[in-house]
């Protein structure tokens, strides 16, 4: 197992740089002018100011040149500085990571124990009223946008009701502080629970279909008729026997979620204002600030490809028949 994750992880190494050149080649190419977004005016420069914003920008030079210029302060630990805020990338970022985290984990903890229980409730009562009642709640699931379901909820719950529909927390209790730890979380709370709602509702129509066709396929296979043929409980049947074997491909959709605990949720931080990294990056783009967008995008594959390595593991932790070598 050690030598299997060694090996992987020296494997990510040439993989990020191919994905790093693909990426500072995208952005290096986004239209727009990096030097009227660095100055922050409209106004015609002159080529000399021009060629010494460049310069110290590091846009001089070919593309090869700009882009060995990077890779070089990044091994030094260097992902250069927002133009936005003048502030390293990596503060930048590393400030809204966790609010990401925050949001999209709690939401998946969530869609996950809903998604399990339903979708084991579906395969067992399969093509009756309740799979058909779950399967359609699904169905709009996948179907409605998510930042139209986000607007719906502030427009016809939050509005009238008086929720929270913008930022992580009440500014004006933010300023004059909190009087404990626990008034501190409930207002996160009631801030979370429309972007939590919608992000729920998301995952769980997906989540749900994945977990019932699972499930299905495992109680068809002969080993559960056997258990049934000896007189075990349906409970102990479908927990016990059927829902353990049916962990194996869970596991895959498992690690593909890990990056979007991180990333997931740009539209709806959007939406309803989180301070997130998603939102973070979108104004990064528009404003073609070249080293934030790097940097996130960067960190989004090293996720991607750790959270492959982690479904590699898991298959031999569910299932002890599999052996990584």
């Amino acid at each position: 197992m050690a030598k299997f994750i060694l090996r992987r992880l020296l494997i990510l190494i040439p993989a990020l740089l191919i994905v790093s050149m693909v990426i500072f080649a995208i952005t290096a190419n986004l239209p727009g002018d990096r030097v009227a977004s660095f100055l922050g005016m409209d106004q015609r420069i002159t080529a000399e100011e021009r060629a010494r914003v460049e310069a110290l920008l590091g846009l001089d030079g070919s593309i090869v040149t700009q882009y060995g210029r990077w890779l070089g302060r990044v091994f030094q630990g260097d992902f250069g500085n927002s133009m936005q805020t003048r502030q390293p990338a990596t503060d930048l970022l590393g400030n809204r990571i966790w609010n990401t985290f925050i949001l999209n984990f709690t939401s998946f903890i969530i869609a996950s124990i809903i998604s399990i229980l339903v979708g084991i409730r579906q395969a067992v009562k399969k093509y009756k009223f309740t799979d058909n009642a779950w399967t359609v709640v699904s169905l709009l699931g996948i179907s409605v946008p998510s930042f139209y379901l986000g607007y719906v909820l502030i427009f016809f719950v939050a509005v009238p009701h008086g929720l929270p529909f913008g930022g992580m927390r009440d500014t004006i209790k933010q300023v004059m502080g909190y009087a404990n730890i626990w008034e501190n979380l409930l207002d996160l709370a009631r801030h979370m629970l429309l972007p939590v709602t919608v992000m729920v509702f998301m995952n769980f129509a997906v989540l749900t279909r994945y977990v019932r066709g699972t499930m299905i396929d495992v109680m068809n296979q002969d080993y559960i008729r056997t258990a049934r043929s000896k007189g075990l409980k349906e409970k102990v049947v479908v927990y016990r026997h059927a829902f353990k074997n049916a962990l194996i491909p869970l596991v895959t959709l498992l690690g593909l979620y890990i990056p979007s605990l991180f990333a997931g949720a740009v539209i709806l931080e959007q939406v309803f204002s989180w301070p997130g990294i998603g939102r973070a990056l979108v104004g990064a783009i528009t404003a073609r600030d070249n080293s934030v967008v790097m940097l996130a995008m960067v960190f989004f594959a090293s996720l991607t490809m750790l959270g492959n390595l982690l479904s590699d593991v898991l298959y031999s932790v569910a299932d002890p028949r599999i052996r990584t070598k």
